[in-house]
């Protein structure tokens, strides 16, 4: 299966975008990311219906089996899930001073690889561990 990778931003209007890294003319827009990457599924249909043959450029995946694999700044992440997934709660699950993930939230600093690893590694177990629990 092919790992297409999908950019996810968000304007200062808070209008969300998402695009194919690898193909910026895919790309969708929307009021919450899951109508951007709506909006993204209904341009590769409309590719694939107009056909290799036709279409301006075609992404040879496009014809077999294929899984988008989403790509957030830590900021835009952050206040998107701001209800849910808090400074002190991802400072928490990812070892990192809860006053550094604020910072980054804001935007007031820029995390280093080394932290955005940290936190993704978290958020991955976080997202492990309630796709296997079952509630009684």
């Amino acid at each position: 299966m092919t790992e297409v990778d999908i950019t996810i931003s968000v304007a200062k209007d808070g209008f969300y975008s998402a695009y194919c890294s690898e193909y910026p003319a895919i790309f969708g827009g929307g009021n919450t990311p899951s109508e951007a990457m709506a909006e993204l599924r209904e341009t590769l249909r409309i590719i694939k219906e107009d056909g290799s043959d036709k279409a301006a450029f075609y992404p040879q995946w496009l014809d077999g089996e294929y899984e988008f694999v989403s790509h957030w700044n830590v900021k835009d992440l952050m206040e998107y899930y701001a209800g849910i997934i808090t400074p002190t709660a991802l400072g928490r699950l990812s070892g990192i001073n809860p006053k550094q993930v604020w910072s980054y939230m804001s935007g007031n600093s820029k995390p280093r690889r080394a932290q955005i690893e940290k936190m993704e590694s978290a958020l991955h177990r976080l997202g492990s561990e309630l796709s296997h629990l079952s509630l009684c």
